[in-house]
C-alpha cells in the first residue's frame, strides 16, 4: 500500500504537496483525492501537476521527474509532414470543435482499448475550455475532423494533454501548427509530460523539473 498525501474536497484548491515529495516509484505520483473543480485543476497545471487515473481509482495527481517537453523551435518537421503541410488536404481550426476533439482523445484504440479519459475527465476539460484555460487545435479534411490535439495554458506554458489522428500525419499537423504559431502565441514550451518514442521522434527532450517549473506561472510571478 502506498503512503500518499490526501486531499479532501473541500480543501483549498492549491492544497497539493511541494512538487519534490513526489514519489520515485511509481514515478512522479505526489497525491491523492480531491477533486476535478476547474479551480483545482487551474493551480494543479501552475505548480506543474495534472490528474491522471484509471477507472475504479481515486484521482491521482502526477509532477514527474524529468519532465518531457518539446521547445516550440526544437519541432522535428520531416520532408513526408511538411509535404503533407504543403499540399493543402487539410484544414486547421483552433478552438473551434474542443468538446470533439476530447472525445475522440478518449475513444478506444487498436493498441489501447481502454482510457484514462473518463467521464469526470472530459466534463473538468470541457469547464476549463469555457473559462478560455484550455484550448483545442482541429485538423479537417473535407469537412470531416481526422485530427487534433487539446491541452491547458498555464502562463507561458501549453500542458498537452492527448492527440488523437484518423487520417496520417493529421495529429501531427496539429502539433506543427502550434508550435508554428508559439511565438505570436507567447508560448515558450509545450510540456509532454511523459515520455515515449513518438514524441522523441518529433523532438521532445527530457528536463528537469526543478528547471520546468520556473517556466509556470506561480515561479514567473
Amino acid at each position: 500500500m502506498i503512503d500518499l498525501p490526501w486531499i479532501e474536497p473541500e480543501d483549498p484548491p492549491d492544497a497539493f504537496p511541494p512538487v519534490d515529495r513526489a514519489l520515485e516509484d511509481p514515478p512522479g505520483l505526489l497525491a491523492a483525492g480531491g477533486d476535478l473543480s476547474p479551480e483545482r485543476l487551474e493551480a494543479a497545471y501552475r505548480r506543474g501537476i495534472f490528474p491522471w487515473f484509471s477507472r475504479g481509482d481515486p484521482i491521482l495527481w502526477w509532477s514527474p521527474d524529468p519532465r518531457e517537453i518539446l521547445f516550440p523551435d526544437a519541432l522535428h518537421v520531416s520532408r513526408s509532414l511538411a509535404k503533407s503541410m504543403r499540399s493543402g488536404r487539410f484544414q486547421v481550426t483552433r478552438d473551434m470543435a474542443f468538446a470533439d476533439v476530447v472525445a475522440a482523445c478518449a475513444a478506444p484504440r487498436a493498441r489501447s482499448p481502454g482510457t484514462w479519459i473518463l467521464p469526470a475527465m472530459r466534463t473538468a476539460y470541457l469547464e476549463l475550455h469555457r473559462r478560455g484555460t484550455a484550448h483545442s487545435v482541429e485538423v479537417w479534411r473535407d469537412g470531416r475532423l481526422v485530427g487534433g490535439l487539446y491541452g491547458v495554458r498555464a502562463g507561458a506554458v501549453f500542458c498537452g494533454e492527448s492527440m488523437f489522428s484518423r487520417a496520417s500525419d493529421a495529429s501531427k499537423v496539429a502539433l506543427a501548427v502550434l508550435a508554428a504559431d508559439a511565438g505570436s502565441d507567447g508560448l515558450r514550451l509545450i510540456d509532454c509530460q511523459l515520455e515515449n518514442p513518438h514524441l522523441r521522434s518529433l523532438g521532445s527532450q527530457a528536463m528537469p523539473r526543478a528547471e520546468f517549473v520556473r517556466y509556470l506561472p506561480d515561479s514567473l510571478q
